[in-house]
């Protein structure tokens, strides 16, 4: 087994989710739970098939999000694993659709840090074990810390 960290190329203002998924239909179906997810949302998804022609699916409303989802995928070519930029709009906004779609099982991270996937590759193909989403803890919260996040969170209409 041969083990590989691809990096994903996130743009500043773009987040990504990275999943796994299964059937030839999915690429479909996340778009559509996409859609239905914000009107101002923009996006692109790409699917890896993992059987018959394994060619690589893609979908979305952002030709540029679009070409990044499918190179990214290109770059993981782990089967049944999809991969969705999102602009206009947040993770947190679309997470609950995607998690309906009855072809998804797994969410690896959705965020907008600096992604690696880890890969495996062997004989049987290649998967995704998981994947090193952004920075480690410099320490614990101080009150002050915690002020500032509420106070965030309620600026941004997140919490009342």
């Amino acid at each position: 087994m041969d083990l590989m960290t691809v990096p994903v190329d996130t743009p500043e203002d773009v987040n990504v989710i990275l999943g796994q998924a299964h059937f030839i239909k999915t690429v479909e179906d996340i778009h559509e739970a996409l859609v239905g997810s914000s009107p101002h949302l923009r996006f692109g998804v790409a699917f890896c098939e993992a059987s018959g022609a394994c060619l690589i699916r893609r979908s979305g409303n952002d030709d540029g999000l679009v070409d990044l989802a499918t190179r990214t995928a290109e770059a993981v070519a782990a089967g049944h694993s999809f991969v969705v930029f999102l602009r206009e709009g947040f993770p947190i906004n679309v997470l609950n659709a995607l998690k309906q779609v009855s072809e998804v099982c797994t969410i690896f991270c959705a965020t907008a840090n600096p992604v690696q996937v880890v890969v495996a590759d062997t004989e049987a193909g290649r998967g995704v074990l998981g994947v090193i989403d952004g920075a480690r803890p410099v320490g614990v919260e101080t009150p002050e810390d915690e002020a500032a996040r509420r106070s965030l969170l309620r600026g941004v209409g997140y919490k009342l």
